[in-house]
């Protein structure tokens, strides 16, 4: 969500093969009178537009002398590209011809290379100059067809790196620069044009009694529209079409068509007068499970450390060696833990986030999750989920200090290139201790204790002990004392504060502990918002409000069920004013993560309360997710009919197509990378999203993407379970004698744990005693 902080920047020297994917555009259509295609052409304001890429050991600095581009090279590097200059997006459209001048000049005689490449994948070169450069200025002047497939993120690059000779200190002169399209009669624009699907709905689909809408556009005069059984082209439903008002995020008129008549499994489609039917979906109870189980499948082919066994993303070990604390010749062990994203860094921040969301997910419905996720401890008695999330908390212990804070990340110096993991092998760097690592650290072994314990105690036991260990960090070390350490350009996972991870872990150690300093320091706080990795208040909050004999008549419990109860309003009312159902208001850096999120909170708040509007509203955030959404887009790979295929995501771009279960970050109206720049510029906000690998704003995937998503899903399918199944606190879909044998052993003490709390509360005030116990008893035998 913050993730702009720190761009995945492309490495030049990639031997990726991954093609840009030809993907929507959004550009105006250039008229071949149009002007210099080169916005700062002659330098006379500065280098705007221009850059310097440096690697390999080479060093430069760019700047301007007497109205030229000066490049100044202090050193080549080991490399051709170790030094460039460039400029980024240029359209480039097949079949047009282009017409490319340039005056270049250096202060000592030696040889460049001057191109207009593709931005990312080969780096293919589109047009190709060698050049032997003095001190006199040459006039580069040609005309060049552009052969290849269109490409409106081009890149005009000077490669000014080692070619062969060696060089003293020098300038790199470059003025006049003009690129002109100046035919384009053969030019097929449709081709870069985008596709929307004029009927959008949820492309995997809709349990039989959810509401289910879908969103229409590029309505003329169409009044209804029928529901079409898939198999047999019946017409099952036709409903009339309400709303056509305008989204101004989307820049289009909505209409809506509300199908929630239509509960028979089956495959469907929508159609409505002439426009284009839409994509096809299903109805059923078990629709998401196989992209439940792959959600939590695509965690262990993001592990670290071990040898991965996988058909198509399996890897040998990898980052294995001793890792150097940043100032110090210390070398300490933290291999294991999750690669974060779509590079190979490790941070405690973001993963402790991905634990809580995982184990949230398995309490609010056990059931849901088996011992069989093809994962090496499938089968061994614990669920999958527990397993994956426990890999991560190993990882996590290593990462503690003796003093009890915890080390914030560890990467190498600098993103790697478009590589398998085994293939990074530059040196590992552990980052200082941070204290809102400290914190999240803290929080998530709390949590982990409870979870656990049932399972092996010496290991919740353990957890509980290093949360001990760090909160006792905590209260020595009062003051923030994040800080991002120099010359790593890596994500820095930064923060201005740790008052809301501090709440955070006060509840949970209040929570695993019942030991009454955590309450008073919970007096003292605040209740905070926030489930993604930089304000996780939420979390505290959701400790608090689901803990087993919380007096709800205290001030710690009052507040923090009305900040959940605040935001679910908030986040209701905004989904309920959006056809497309999202709760967003605006579209930043991974986007989809508080569409996910905001699903979580709205179930915990219905969870509490019984509001269906909170309920549907959850599913709506699992609509948009899904497909319903304005670039009629399933953000997650390998579900629905359209679906990300060029993640940002180097074993994808690796293997050569997407790992499936992943989901991306989304829309982001700011355009952060270049490929978004061009294909997303002058689109609506709700539409800034670009399915390419170079995209790592919009289309990049993370571990704490997907937890949110695993976690959504569990809430809604629980919610939806709880709403249909009263006293089914054993969680097996039936109401019996079972469930008053589970419900007096709990109340006994003699089981910790009940798979299905709220079921078992028949009377509704959050307790489970000896009046539900006659209250069951009446429902089963009177």
């Amino acid at each position: 969500m913050k993730k702009q902080i720190f761009r995945r920047f492309a490495a030049i020297a990639s031997a990726c093969a991954v093609m840009a994917a030809a993907a929507p555009v959004y550009t105006v259509v250039p008229a071949v009178a149009a002007s210099n295609l080169i916005s700062n052409s002659t330098f006379e304001s500065g280098t705007a537009g221009w850059g310097v890429y440096k690697e390999s050991g080479g060093s430069a600095t760019l700047g301007t002398d007497n109205g030229r581009l000066a490049l100044h090279v202090s050193s080549i590097g080991k490399v051709t590209y170790a030094v460039q200059a460039y400029y980024d997006i240029i359209p480039l459209y097949q079949n047009g011809v282009y017409h490319f001048k340039y005056d270049i000049s250096s202060t000592v005689d030696r040889y460049v290379e001057g191109m207009i490449q593709q931005n990312g994948g080969t780096y293919q070169a589109y047009t190709w100059k060698g050049l032997n450069l003095t001190s006199q200025p040459q006039t580069i002047d040609y005309t060049f067809t552009m052969e290849a497939e269109s490409d409106i993120m081009a890149k005009l690059v000077f490669n000014c790196g080692n070619e062969g000779d060696e060089l003293p200190e020098h300038t790199i002169y470059i003025d006049n620069v003009t690129l002109e399209l100046v035919d384009d009669s053969n030019v097929d624009y449709s081709t870069t044009k985008p596709y929307e699907p004029p009927i959008v709905v949820n492309q995997v689909g809709y349990k039989p009694e959810n509401k289910k809408t879908a969103v229409f556009r590029k309505i003329t005069d169409e009044t209804t529209f029928s529901v079409v059984n898939a198999d047999t082209k019946a017409v099952v439903y036709t409903g009339n079409l309400t709303g056509g008002e305008r989204n101004g995020m989307a820049d289009e008129t909505d209409w809506i068509g509300d199908f929630s008549e239509v509960t028979e499994p089956g495959k469907y489609y929508i159609t409505c007068g002439s426009l284009d039917n839409s994509y096809t979906f299903e109805i059923g109870d078990d629709i998401y499970n196989n992209l439940l189980d792959d959600s939590v499948r695509m965690l262990y082919l993001q592990r670290c450390g071990t040898k991965i066994e996988d058909d198509e993303f399996g890897h040998p070990v990898c980052h294995n060696t001793m890792a150097t604390i940043y100032g110090t010749n210390e070398k300490i062990d933290v291999s294991g833990g999750w690669h974060d994203a779509g590079d190979y860094g490790r941070y405690v921040v973001p993963g402790a986030k991905a634990v809580a969301d995982l184990l949230y997910a398995y309490d609010a419905n056990p059931g849901l999750f088996g011992d069989n996720l093809n994962i090496p401890e499938s089968g061994n008695g614990v669920p999958d989920i527990l397993d994956e999330a426990r890999y991560e908390l190993e990882w996590m212990m290593k990462m503690q200090a003796e003093s009890g804070g915890v080390y914030h990340k560890v990467t190498c110096e600098n993103f790697p290139a478009y590589v398998m993991p085994q293939n990074e092998t530059a040196s590992l760097i552990v980052t200082p201790v941070s204290s809102t690592a400290t914190a999240d650290f803290c929080a998530v072994m709390a949590m982990a204790y409870e979870f656990y314990l049932d399972f092996d105690t010496d290991f919740a036991e353990e957890c509980l002990n290093r949360a001990e260990k760090a909160w006792t960090y905590l209260e020595q070390n009062p003051e923030f004392d994040f800080t991002d350490p120099a010359g790593i350009t890596t994500g820095s996972y930064g923060d201005t504060s740790d008052t809301d991870e501090r709440y955070w872990a006060a509840a949970q150690m209040y929570r695993a502990t019942g030991e009454s300093k955590y309450y008073t320091t919970l007096e003292s706080m605040s209740a905070s918002s926030g489930l993604d990795w930089m304000k996780v208040g939420g979390y505290g909050c959701f400790a608090i409000v689901t803990m087993d004999n919380i007096d709800k008549e205290s001030a710690v419990y009052a507040k923090a069920e009305s900040r959940i109860i605040s935001d679910a309003n908030t986040a209701q009312k905004n989904s309920a004013s959006n056809p497309y159902g999202e709760s967003l208001k605006k579209y930043e850096w991974g986007s989809n993560m508080p569409v996910a999120t905001s699903g979580m909170n709205l179930s915990i708040a219905y969870s509490l309360t019984g509001n269906e509007d909170y309920l549907t509203a959850a599913n709506e955030q699992l609509n948009y997710l899904l497909g319903k959404n304005a670039v009629g887009t399933c953000f997650v790979t390998g579900y629905g009919t359209v679906s990300p295929q060029n993640p940002h995501h180097r074993p994808s771009m690796s293997v050569g197509h997407a790992m499936k279960g992943m989901l991306v970050g989304g829309v982001n109206s700011a355009l952060e990378d270049s490929a978004a720049k061009a294909y997303c510029a002058g689109a609506p906000a709700a539409k800034c999203y670009i399915d390419n690998s170079e995209s790592y704003s919009t289309n990049e995937i993370t571990i704490y993407w997907n937890s949110p998503l695993t976690c959504l899903l569990a809430m809604t399918s629980a919610a939806d379970k709880n709403e249909q199944i009263e006293g089914d606190i054993n969680g097996d879909n039936e109401f019996n004698a079972a469930d008053l044998v589970t419900l007096q052993k709990y109340i006994l003490q003699r089981i910790s744990t009940v798979e299905n709390y709220s079921a078992g509360d028949l009377n509704g005030d959050g307790i489970l005693n000896s009046i539900d116990v006659v209250l069951m008893r009446k429902k089963l035998f009177i």
